[in-house]
């Protein structure tokens, strides 16, 4: 059974936060990445859990890479985080139908709004923890093009109905993970595009695919659904460009249903060839990847865990 949470500290919580919206919106947006430059090093000097979970999985993963490296990636990676969630505060406002290409530039989407207009079929697309995911939702509101985002709600109340509120307001359509099912299912009848966070640990009873040489537990439900709708899956990422607020949306993959038909297991390869492409995504600038995210918090069983503790 879960703890009760406290509702004034719930409460105080949300008051601080719409306090911190209204103060950057007083605010021009290039002072974000300048407030994020500050917190980024509070961080980095401070927060040794973080830093280190940050640091630890860079050193797994690049392990040909000198100290000095790893340690300005993980800063750079720490700073993008804090960007990420500042950015948020603006994007509603930036990211609208009529002003979007101010901000985002499309690379490969074209192919997806083909796929969706003129074959009226559904499609689901994964992205990670890289750039600024949310910007992704918000473009494809801001396009036109019907989508739907699946997320888990958050546990302050407040927060929760505030956040989601204004990602709705914005022409976003959600699908909360608890009872997904039967909304998944009525947006792939209608020719939506489904959208998922798809490098998030998935615990015990997920399958366990290569990333970055080790293996991280990945949840099933995509390919599975892949698979029952016959619905092609877009690999896309959503990349910082600079500090003033601009973004590139591109097409890391797309996989085919025919790719798959015939394979031996295909829900492990489709959740291999995915997460692989999420990995390409992650390469190619890894100073926007979430580095302190735990993607390899749960290890195949008979596997022991890292002596320093970081997964």
């Amino acid at each position: 059974m879960a703890k009760p949470r406290n509702k004034v500290i719930d409460y105080i919580a949300y008051v601080a936060a719409r306090a911190a919206v209204m103060t950057l919106h007083a605010l021009p947006p290039a002072a974000t990445y300048e407030a994020a430059r500050a917190a980024a090093w509070l961080i980095c000097r401070f927060d040794r859990l973080h830093w280190g979970r940050a640091v630890g999985h860079l050193e797994r993963s690049f392990a040909d890479w000198p100290p000095q490296r790893v340690a300005r990636v993980a800063r750079a990676s720490i700073r993008s985080m804090i960007c990420m969630f500042l950015e948020a505060l603006w994007t509603p406002r930036l990211i609208q139908p009529h002003r979007w290409r101010r901000h985002v530039r499309l690379r490969h989407m074209p192919d997806v709004i083909r796929l969706m207009v003129e074959r009226k079929q559904p499609a689901v697309m994964i992205t990670g923890h890289f750039g600024n995911w949310e910007v992704v939702g918000y473009t494809m509101a801001a396009v036109g093009l019907p989508s739907y985002t699946v997320a888990r709600h958050i546990d302050n109340p407040h927060l929760d109905a505030f956040v989601f509120g204004v990602r709705e307001k914005a022409g976003q359509r959600m699908i909360y993970k608890k009872g997904a099912a039967r909304q998944v299912a009525q947006a792939m009848h209608s020719a939506s595009i489904v959208c998922f966070v798809g490098d998030q640990d998935a615990g015990r009873k997920g399958i366990h695919v290569d990333f970055f040489g080790r293996k991280a537990s990945t949840f099933k439900s995509i390919a599975l659904m892949a698979m029952e709708y016959r619905t092609p899956l877009v690999v896309a990422g959503c990349r910082r460009l600079g500090d003033a607020f601009r973004f590139e949306i591109f097409v890391q993959r797309t996989i085919d249903p025919r790719e798959w038909h015939g394979r031996d297991d295909p829900v492990a390869w489709i959740t291999q060839e995915y997460t692989a492409a999420l990995e390409q995504m992650a390469r190619s600038c890894p100073e926007q990847y979430f580095w302190v995210h735990r993607r390899w918090k749960h290890r195949p069983q008979g596997e022991a865990r890292p002596a320093d503790g970081i997964a």
